[in-house]
């Protein structure tokens, strides 16, 4: 029998999949030929292990067969598999074939799949090189997704996330290769699992995020909830970042998903008639400070988002905070969305802004987070809750910037740093030097600046110097280095003798 491969091992040699793209192909580009492969990769051995089930099941029986495949969550027609392909890898025009392929795979699942490949062009002389040098990475990378190295089958993986589990290790290792380009499509896994607990959602909600990226948010918000009695919203502007999200919910078998391609600023998809939906838990890790989101055109906002006042043009993030908080359930909806520092101080139109959230009473907390826990910026975030159905007027302020894991290029939460900061919030205390529950009269007094220093006192008085002691240990350290020069002369004296 088949050894059963663990996530590591999967999870390594999928890594060791972009090989044949390194070096050629942008890391921010290069993710999507993976992914794609990965997820083609996975319907191909989930349908072999069902055929072969079916086969055993229903005797042979071809019309029995079809019957139930056709009842399975995808289709892969025939002619389109990952072994249909395998058996193709040397052709010339293999990028062509592989199009074709996904062209036929979205066609017969259009329902969940439909648009998902079009971004995707495995026949680019522009990304893979011409006709000779394409041919030949794709054929190495059809034969790095062979049997001997990955196989998906249920039957050898077992019934772990396994497929879902090493998409998100490829997506967090590509948003680390790509620097800058690796914030736009995935947030950190232990922020997301901090903004999930801190959300904490229950059985039959409907949650959403106005900026998904890759998904992974979503999923962690959602994974909260046992079972599968909940729904799931998202919309992403980026086209190839979308199909990415909508792969990553199959994967994890979200499949009633709701994810659209759009602007959520300018055209927002997730509408009920002329209003915007409305959903009971609302999560973003939103673009810092977009420049031109849009503002020219909030006057014409049929939804009336921006009647508190509008964002500078070239700062976004009070917009998506805006529609975020639209968008949740009166009387009891919850946001949760990280956001830059400059957010919290910030005066003109988006001091206005925040006075008014303030005075309405929907903020709730304001959590700082360490530095550089994001793909490509050092700058430390902030995490603001605002809940509709608050029992409370005061706003609890947590400095958690300062507990981590440290990193070489990038520092982590840890799950006791994750753990303390959900338990302060849900606690809703004061904690000597990490936080503070500000009452009304107190958020007034300081102009409605949100600024986590004027709250929480992190001052640490400096032991105070003995200057004496000191003049006496660096008065010792010269008599010690007098000696070894005296040392040193006598040594070199007796080797120049």
């Amino acid at each position: 029998m088949k050894k059963t491969v663990s996530q590591t091992e999967i999870n390594q040699l999928a890594w060791k999949a972009c090989d044949t793209f390194r070096g050629v192909v942008d890391p921010a580009e290069y993710k999507n030929y993976i992914l794609v492969f990965l997820f083609l990769k996975y319907i191909s051995d989930v349908q072999r292990d069902k055929k072969e089930q079916y086969h055993i099941q229903y005797q042979g029986d071809p019309i029995r067969i079809k019957r139930a495949m056709d009842r399975e969550r995808f289709v892969v027609p025939d002619h389109c598999s990952y072994y249909d392909l395998y058996e193709k890898r040397f052709d010339s025009n293999i990028g062509e074939t592989i199009n074709l392929a996904l062209d036929a795979i979205e066609e017969a699942n259009k329902g969940k799949l439909d648009g998902v490949f079009r971004n995707i062009n495995f026949n680019s002389e522009t990304n893979l090189g011409e006709t000779k040098d394409r041919a030949r990475r794709l054929k190495n990378l059809i034969e790095d997704f062979s049997d001997d190295k990955l196989d998906f089958r249920p039957s050898q993986v077992g019934n772990q996330d396994i497929i879902g589990n090493t998409y998100e290790f490829l997506i967090s290792h590509f948003a680390s290769d790509a620097g800058k380009k690796g914030g736009e499509f995935y947030t950190p896994a232990e922020v997301s699992e901090l903004l999930a607990k801190l959300l904490d959602p229950k059985e039959g909600m409907r949650i959403y995020d106005p900026a998904c990226g890759s998904g992974s948010l979503l999923i962690k918000v959602a994974n909260e909830i046992p079972g599968h009695n909940y729904s799931v919203y998202g919309q992403e502007s980026n086209g190839s970042t979308w199909a990415l999200c909508k792969m990553n919910m199959f994967l994890h078998e979200l499949d009633n998903a709701q994810i659209e391609w759009g602007d959520t600023l300018n055209n927002p998809k997730m509408t009920e008639g002329d209003k915007l939906m409305k959903f009971d838990r609302v999560v973003a890790n939103p673009p810092f400070s977009l420049d031109k989101w849009g503002a020219e055109n909030t006057e014409n906002d049929r939804f009336n988002r921006f009647w508190r006042g509008i964002p500078p043009k070239s700062k976004g993030d009070y917009a998506f905070i805006t529609h975020m908080i639209e968008s949740a359930v009166d009387g009891k909806g919850k946001v949760g969305v990280i956001v830059p520092h400059g957010v919290l101080f910030r005066g003109g139109a988006e001091g206005r802004i925040r006075q008014k959230f303030i005075e309405e009473n929907l903020l709730e907390a304001v959590i700082g987070l360490p530095e550089q826990l994001f793909y490509g910026t050092g700058i430390p975030a902030a995490i603001l809750i605002f809940n509709k159905g608050k029992n409370t007027d005061k706003v609890i302020f947590i400095d958690a910037s300062r507990e981590y894991g440290e990193g070489k290029k990038q520092n982590s939460l840890r799950q006791k740093d994750i753990e303390k900061i959900t338990k302060t919030y849900r606690e809703f205390e004061s904690i000597e030097k990490y936080s503070y529950v500000a009452s009304p009269k107190e958020l007034k007094e300081n102009e409605y600046n949100l600024n986590i220093p004027r709250y929480v006192d992190t001052f640490e008085e400096e032991e105070e110097i003995d200057v004496m002691k000191v003049q006496e240990k660096i008065d010792d350290l010269e008599k010690e280095l007098d000696s070894v020069r005296a040392e040193m002369k006598k040594f070199l004296n007796e080797l120049w003798s």
